[in-house]
């Protein structure tokens, strides 16, 4: 685990909580800089004034604002010292609330809490109390001079923190698009609702993985290989024939749940294969012309089947 980025306490009624704050994610991307593509010198940036022209190191910078109409203020780091704000070590409690009713939408970044005394007690009583509760707790979070409504609830017995955006960030919407739009048949919900049993199973983060970076990565590994620091130009492959646009959404339907249907039988005919014994007789290893013919028939019933 990475330092701390903060710490302080969770005021809970009168109970006080020390917690330490780490952030819980991080971004695995690779990372890019620029470069002169003619001698991939590096391209570096600097802060000219577009007044005097000359260049401003950062300790000479102030913050500014300008209107719509035009008016520019300039605000210093005493200004914005003299602005309200939460208490800078405290993560005080507000009120909690059913955890259906926190929008998804509004999760922002996450933190881990960490105890932060010799006798965390009153850190494993508010997270029991969270858990038991099944409610998650709304507090204010002040980092680097700025308070986020957040979230307090627990994650395998630990206390976890999700600042929240406020109401008038998140954007509204009204498509014209979906004006008028007649109601889908019953017909087309059922077998919409027949898909959606086929394709649902228990959520597994794991199964799933970042095929671009992993790609990326691996050009990357043969562009190092081949020593210039460039990668060798591929062949490009032919685009992929594309079916005809389908119009009628039932017969689109019905080819989704035959497609998912030949996959199930796939993935059963491997998980069978590898259950199968490794070793075969000599009398199975033997076939006759007709038995493959037979094997071929019985494949094609059991997907007719499915």
């Amino acid at each position: 685990m990475a330092r701390a980025i903060w710490k302080g306490s969770i005021a809970f009624g009168l109970v006080n909580v020390p917690v330490k704050v780490y952030t819980a994610t991080e971004d695995h991307d690779i990372r890019f800089h620029q470069v002169h593509a003619k001698d991939g010198g590096r391209i570096k940036y600097d802060r000219v004034c577009t007044v005097c022209g000359k260049s401003v190191q950062y300790a000479d910078i102030d913050k500014a604002y300008e209107s719509p109409e035009g008016d520019k203020v300039i605000l210093t780091d005493e200004d914005f010292a003299k602005l309200p704000a939460a208490e800078k070590h405290e993560i005080p409690v507000l009120q909690f609330v059913p955890s259906e009713q926190i929008d998804p939408i509004l999760f922002e970044k996450s933190y881990y809490l960490e105890p932060d005394s010799n006798t965390p007690k009153a850190y494993v009583l508010l997270a029991t109390t969270l858990e038991r509760i099944d409610r998650t707790a709304l507090v204010h979070f002040t980092l680097r001079q700025k308070t986020r409504l957040s979230a307090l609830r627990v994650r395998d017995g630990v206390l976890v923190l999700q600042t929240l955006l406020w109401p008038d960030e998140v954007r509204a919407v009204d498509f014209e698009s979906l004006d008028g739009v007649a109601e889908p048949k019953p017909q087309e919900i059922k077998m919409a609702e027949t898909l959606v049993e086929t394709m649902s199973d228990d959520f597994d983060p794991d199964q799933f993985t970042d095929e671009y970076q992993i790609e990326l990565k691996r050009v990357l590994d043969e562009a190092i290989a081949s020593g210039t620091g460039k990668l060798v130009s591929q062949p490009e492959a032919p685009p992929a024939e594309m079916d005809a646009e389908v119009v009628d959404l039932v017969a689109a339907l019905q080819r989704s749940l035959e497609a998912s249907g030949r996959r199930a039988a796939k993935a059963d005919d491997g998980a069978a294969k590898k259950t199968a014994p490794a070793k075969k007789t000599a009398k199975a290893a033997k076939k006759t012309p007709a038995e493959p013919a037979k094997k071929t028939a019985k494949k094609t019933a059991a997907r007719k089947g499915a």
